[in-house]
């Protein structure tokens, strides 16, 4: 018996489908390091950029990993509201459905995934983080998608490397230009007095231009397109972006606000050349991290092992894995300080960070089983809400 491979049979439309979920779960994967680290190696900080001179390297290198999963998780949110918009029946629009669900992603940051990272509700900080820029930059994109691709695309880059432009604006305190500046481009204190300081750390502006390129994106992924040739594109788009960004942070030219210098060590050296911003992510941050993503997206739709299987199963449940994920590590930092003791001013930590990748690695099995059952509700539920998570 013989299996078919057009291009529209059902194999080849799982894998071109597949490899976005593959990916998705990969970067989720490599969050979960850095979620454990800041559950118990939280004594162990680092700023953005980081400090080369004093942090150590296998610390700068655990945080530069996941430096590529909002960036990625952004991007295929716009790539995926591209797929969600042009189904075999035919376009439709994605408006309502990159609306309410943006809106369901600011809520569930609000109250949730504060209360995942505090433990306590109403929070002391509320800070304005990942989530919340998803919602607002799929809001955003719901009004967005209408425009022509190739004006989306021009939109998209022109947003993210012309934001450095803007970097010097500033307003005062308390005035309109002020509170827009902070929630376009400016991490910063929306409010910073009272019982409840609120906090945006992921400023929105370049988040939108990054899930506006994912949308432009799309056509990519279309049915129409070969494998052959979707692979070459993303080889060089991918590409094209680490040769823009040899030549802008070697030379030190544009894209990023500190620059690298030579240290008495290579390693110190390579640190300070990927010490890159990321509260907004400078142009430079993102041609590391969506070049590197790309050419990962072009290599994964040729691999089909059981780490891929176990990837696409957690990219395809996203938000339930992400919410599950930070109440699992609530609980285990709670325990670990009422059994073992606070170390660390009021919280437990761990002293190596081996012994962060080890807890991260032991929970990754842990989390999987439910997230496949959730994954497997989700293919075969008619409720309205699954598709949201």
């Amino acid at each position: 018996m013989t299996v078919s491979t057009s291009l529209n049979s059902p194999v080849t439309l799982r894998t071109r489908i597949a490899v976005i979920d593959v990916m998705r779960g990969l970067v989720m994967l490599i969050m979960l390091f850095d979620h454990v680290r800041e559950t118990v190696f939280l004594h162990h900080q680092v700023g953005d950029p980081m400090d080369v001179a004093s942090v150590d390297p296998a610390l700068f290198f655990t945080r530069l990993a996941a430096h590529f999963c909002a960036p990625m998780f952004v991007f295929l949110t716009g790539l995926s509201a591209w797929l969600y918009a042009h189904p075999a029946a035919g376009p439709r629009s994605a408006a309502g459905f990159l609306f309410k669900r943006g809106l369901l992603l600011v809520v569930l940051e609000l109250v949730f995934v504060n209360f995942a990272w505090s433990g306590a509700f109403p929070p002391a900080v509320l800070y304005l983080q990942v989530i919340w820029v998803i919602g607002l930059a799929m809001m955003a994109l719901a009004v967005l998608h209408r425009l022509p691709l190739k004006v989306l695309a021009l939109l998209g880059v022109a947003i993210i490397a012309g934001q450095h432009l803007l970097t010097g604006l500033r307003a005062e305190e308390g005035s309109f230009a002020y509170y827009l500046l902070t929630v376009l481009l400016q991490r910063a204190y929306l409010v910073a007095d009272g019982a409840m300081k609120i906090k945006v750390s992921y400023p929105l502006l370049p988040w939108i231009g990054v899930i506006v390129l994912g949308y432009a994106a799309g056509p990519l992924y279309a049915r129409s397109r070969s494998p052959e040739g979707r692979r070459r594109l993303l080889l060089a788009l991918g590409g094209g972006s680490l040769l823009l960004l040899a030549v802008l942070r070697g030379f030190n030219l544009y894209g990023e606000t500190l620059p690298w210098v030579a240290d008495e060590t290579a390693v110190r050296t390579a640190m300070s050349v990927l010490n890159f911003t990321k509260y907004p992510p400078s142009l430079d941050f993102l041609l590391f991290t969506l070049g590197l993503g790309l050419l990962g997206l072009a290599w994964l739709e040729s691999v089909d092992n059981w780490f891929t299987r176990a990837c696409a199963t957690f990219g395809g449940a996203p938000m339930f894995y992400y919410l599950l994920h930070l109440y699992l590590l609530l609980a285990i930092g709670i325990t670990l300080t009422a059994v073992l003791g606070a170390n660390h001013g009021a919280r437990y930590g761990v002293e190596h960070i081996w012994q962060v990748w080890l807890i991260a690695l032991s929970l990754m099995p842990l989390l999987y089983f439910p997230c496949r059952a959730f994954a497997n509700y989700k293919r075969t539920s008619k409720q309205a809400w699954v598709r949201y998570f």
